[in-house]
């Protein structure tokens, strides 16, 4: 088996969160495979950027998670191991990268979103990560 290490983010801009469409018709979370020397941090600011062209800023971990699937290319299953990002957009917006696939993507209310989530692995890591981003975001507007 392949074992990838991949991060990602749980992109928030006030009540809502940012989803991709991918090829499958799959709504996703931005993450991607970490390559050479980069960081986890730099790997999911640079693929959040780059799969949604989202200006984000890293708030908090939220933690891991990993999946497995069977690769046709490769011939084998592999799995990925994924290193969560709880971020803040610094504006709402965004551009989904066709090239890479993604079919749509948008900042969904958080309600929308739980239903639109293909996974429920994710689903449970935006629940999660939307109660620590209110709570980060109070303690900041109280300091």
């Amino acid at each position: 088996m392949i074992v990838r290490n991949c991060s990602g983010g749980i992109v928030f801009y006030a009540n809502q969160v940012f989803l991709l469409q991918n090829e499958k018709d799959e709504w996703v979370l931005p993450k991607g495979k970490i390559r050479n020397e980069d960081s986890p941090i730099d790997t999911s600011l640079e693929r959040v950027k780059q799969e949604a062209g989202i200006d984000a800023e890293i708030l908090s971990s939220a933690g891991e998670s990993s999946y497995e699937f069977y690769s046709v290319t490769r011939k084998k299953p592999v799995c990925n191991q994924i290193t969560w990002y709880i971020m803040k957009a610094k504006n709402k917006d965004f551009t989904v990268n066709y090239d890479l696939g993604f079919k749509n993507g948008g900042f969904f209310k958080i309600d929308e979103a739980m239903e639109m989530i293909t996974y429920s692995q994710d689903k449970s890591l935006v629940n999660l990560s939307y109660k620590k981003y209110k709570d980060l975001m109070k303690s900041m507007v109280n300091a």
